[in-house]
């Protein structure tokens, strides 16, 4: 995703930071990668990391809400770059400010405020990337977070420009779901949707990253 999305050198932000992976591999990369995350502990853990991996362009990171993103990490991006939670699917800690955390209508506003600022600081001519999943509601029915996600980033001004599949390893996944397949036909999901948009012109913002290839 640096390599095809984002210019050499050029400034990353990534509002749901976590893990130090993103980070690390910017800075490998020679970006300059600014991550949000509210938890002090995995900010120290990412920090650590880093003093033992050593790449590079350091990455930085910034214990906060991304809902302050503007506050928290003032600036112009080229490129916005993250995974954000998959609503409840995974439940991040108690602190009220944390979006797996919350009921769904909150998450949905917090989750548009969230990219609608992101985007905001994001350069024209450049591109974005949210890594996405689906989750089901207590009826069994997905929620559709990827069409949520999409709507979100065309509101705040960024358009769809390419649309991928992760597959993630199946492991344990045939064995797990049988019961669940037998009871409702619910199929087991294996995969992850990556989602790239475009702020301004496509052209001009491939033309950015071509010498980054």
């Amino acid at each position: 995703a640096y390599r095809w999305f984002c210019p050499q050198a050029g400034r990353v932000l990534d509002p749901f930071a976590g893990g130090s992976v993103r980070g690390i591999v910017a800075g490998v990369l020679g970006r300059q990668y600014t991550g949000i995350d509210l938890s002090e502990a995995q900010v120290a853990a990412n920090m650590e990391q880093v003093t033992r991996i050593k790449p590079s362009t350091l990455p930085r990171w910034v214990v906060g809400d991304s809902r302050q993103i503007s506050q928290l990490a003032p600036g112009e991006y080229d490129f916005v770059f993250s995974c954000p939670p998959y609503f409840d699917l995974a439940v991040y800690s108690d602190d009220p400010r944390d979006i797996s955390n919350t009921n769904f209508g909150e998450f949905v506003t917090a989750y548009r405020i969230i990219i609608e600022h992101s985007v905001s600081m994001l350069k024209n001519n450049r591109f974005a990337c949210f890594v996405v999943s689906d989750v089901r509601d207590k009826q069994g029915l997905y929620r559709n977070i990827p069409a949520l996600t999409i709507a979100a980033f065309h509101k705040a001004g960024a358009r769809l420009y390419n649309e991928a599949v992760l597959i993630t390893a199946i492991g344990s996944l045939p064995i797990r779901i049988g019961r669940q397949f037998e009871a409702g036909r619910k199929l087991g999901k294996s995969h992850q949707n990556v989602l790239v948009f475009v702020k301004g012109d496509p052209t001009t913002a491939a033309q950015a990253t071509k010498c980054a290839e």
